[in-house]
Order: C-alpha cells, then sequence, then structure tokens
C-alpha cells in the first residue's frame, strides 16, 4: 500500500504508469529509450480516498485531470527511468496529501483604527472640493 496519510493509502494496483520518451535533450539516448513516466490514477473509481478528499483533489489537479477524473501525471526530469517512476509517484503522493488536508477557515477581519481615519479624512476632502464647484442661488 502507498500511503498518503495515517488513515489514507492507495493501493498500487490502482496506479497505472506506462513509458514514454523524454522531451528534451540527451543525446542519442532520448531517441532509443523510453525514460520518461506517465503515471494514472483514476480519482473519481479509487475507493481509496473519501469524498472531500476526491474534491479537493480534482480542484487541485488542474489541467492534469481528464473528462473522465482520470489524474495523469507526467514525470521525464530525470534521465533513468526508475527515478522518473519515483517522482512521478512523489508528485501523486504529495497531491493527494495536500488534498487530505481541510482548508483553513477565512478569519474575517475589520479595518484598522487608521484606515477608518484615513477613509473619513478623503471623504471630508472630496466633499470640501465638491462644495467649492456648487454655484449658490445669489450668482444669478
Amino acid at each position: 500500500m502507498i500511503e498518503i496519510t495515517p488513515t489514507i493509502a492507495i493501493d498500487p494496483r490502482e496506479v497505472t504508469e506506462s513509458f514514454i520518451r523524454s522531451p528534451g535533450p540527451g543525446g542519442q539516448n532520448v531517441n532509443k529509450v523510453a525514460t520518461g513516466v506517465q503515471l494514472r490514477f483514476d480519482l473519481r473509481a479509487s475507493p481509496s480516498r473519501p469524498e472531500a478528499v476526491r474534491a479537493r483533489a480534482e480542484r487541485l489537479a488542474g489541467r492534469r485531470l481528464t473528462k473522465d477524473g482520470v489524474l495523469v501525471i507526467t514525470a521525464a526530469r530525470y534521465r533513468s527511468q526508475e527515478r522518473n517512476r519515483e517522482d512521478a509517484l512523489a508528485r501523486l503522493v504529495a497531491l493527494l496529501r495536500e488534498a487530505s488536508q481541510p482548508p483553513t477557515p477565512r478569519k474575517p477581519t475589520r479595518p484598522g483604527v487608521g484606515a477608518k481615519r484615513r477613509r473619513l479624512d478623503d471623504k471630508t476632502r472630496r466633499g470640501a472640493i465638491k462644495k467649492l464647484r456648487r454655484t449658490t442661488l445669489n450668482d444669478g
């Protein structure tokens, strides 16, 4: 089992890997060895995670999530296939770990005394400017 948190773990059989040719420089090796890894994890069908974690993970995944709810992580950072596999798995675990943390609630704040004073001073100044523009009834 791949441990995400002490209470959440995913079965390695839920994760599928396919190997792709890595983009970028690498000499002759890049043309003949598929060192990049494309890791796929079906978020919607996985029984291993709670519903709230799934919803947060889908939001965090962004473009890496397909329409079918499959999370696709591509790792081609390293020259060896094994290190790319570890990197892709680590990124999956990090994403699910972040999704397992409930969001911190927003703490409502109020404007400070200085901000209130500045706002009222600006309103007074603005009102004075507008007062100068007014025409009096005696101007005719």
